[in-house]
């Protein structure tokens, strides 16, 4: 058989492990195999490598994606992805794997309709993939964030401040919220809890008269201006306050063992799908077990961590 991989979206640490255990899986079973460069952009523009066993030597540990990775927004254009269908059929590709975030699994839905067989991978820091458990890059970003906040908790504490940390996860608030709970954040903020202002300050007032000497505020992206509600917390409740954005920090460095042995198994269990005839599936892990669901099905499906804001009001 003749496959393909790609990634596409935001990069994730570990998705070279994804790639790596895509190529090394397809080898071993006999099969050839090509890299596809930037995304769903370079597979309408032909930017296509045929891949050996070193091709992706000594790339377990890198984060990024030696692939690359582009947006390419025209292509929700069919006439686009006619270009990409004639690589798909000149390489004579009988089967595609797309890694990457919801964005990765439209694109690939979209192939599907035409007729390429996909399997996606769920590689985003996001952790928004509900179809998973957990997604490529999750840890890592996470440990990332993790060991930030510890950092500036030990300053928030010596200088009686109340520091504001804004991590990413677009819609989703997986990271600030598991970030939240490994440092014992006072406050966790995230677009699933919204942001009550005026509750928050009074909340923060109170403390500060109670005589809390520092609290810690981890926030999604998106949510508000951290460093206007900054100047406003220190305002109203008497906390000298600072706030830090995290940003695209979160995305790099090397990624975790969780990470690697996560993408490792994602990536050989796409090629074994393929191998006995099932496609057009995204594929993750449900209680640590591989699984896979119609795309379709895995787009409509919603996250729900209800349990762990439960816990999070049972600790404060």
């Amino acid at each position: 058989m003749r496959f393909a991989v790609l990634t596409s979206g935001g990069d994730a640490p570990g998705m070279n492990a994804a790639i790596r255990g895509v190529v090394r899986a397809a080898l071993s079973g006999g099969h050839t195999v090509y890299g596809v460069y930037d995304g769903y952009k370079g597979l309408v523009e032909g930017k296509v490598k045929q891949f050996n066993r070193n091709d992706v030597s000594e790339i377990l540990n890198q984060g990024g994606t030696i692939l690359g990775t582009a947006r390419l927004p025209e292509f929700k254009d069919p006439n686009v992805r006619m270009l990409a269908l004639r690589q798909i059929e000149d390489l004579e590709i009988d089967g595609l794997v797309c890694i990457g975030g919801d964005g990765t699994y439209r694109g690939a839905l979209d192939l599907v309709r035409m007729g390429v067989p996909c399997i996606g991978i769920p590689g985003t820091i996001d952790n928004d993939i509900a179809s998973s458990d957990l997604t490529i890059g999750f840890s890592t970003a996470l440990n990332t964030a993790v060991d930030a906040i510890d950092k500036l908790r030990d300053t928030s504490s010596s200088h009686q401040r109340c520091s504001i940390i804004e991590v990413m996860g677009h819609n989703y608030g997986d990271l600030a919220l598991y970030a939240g709970i490994c440092t014992g954040a006072e406050y966790i903020i995230t677009n699933e809890t919204g942001l009550n202002k005026s509750d928050l300050l009074n909340s923060l007032r109170e403390e500060k008269l109670n005589g809390r000497r520092h609290a810690i505020i981890v926030i999604s992206e998106g949510l508000t201006d951290v460093h206007k509600l900054a100047k406003e917390i220190e305002d109203f409740s008497g906390f000298e306050s600072r706030a830090t954005i995290l940003g695209y920090i979160q995305r790099g460095g090397n990624p975790t063992p969780e990470d690697r042995l996560l993408a490792s198994r994602m990536g050989a269990y796409a090629i074994s799908l393929f191998e006995q005839g099932v496609s057009n599936v995204a594929i993750g892990t449900i209680d640590g077990k591989m699984a896979y669901n119609d795309f379709e099905v895995a787009l409509k499906m919603k996250k729900n961590s209800d349990n762990l804001f439960k816990l999070v009001e049972r600790i404060h």
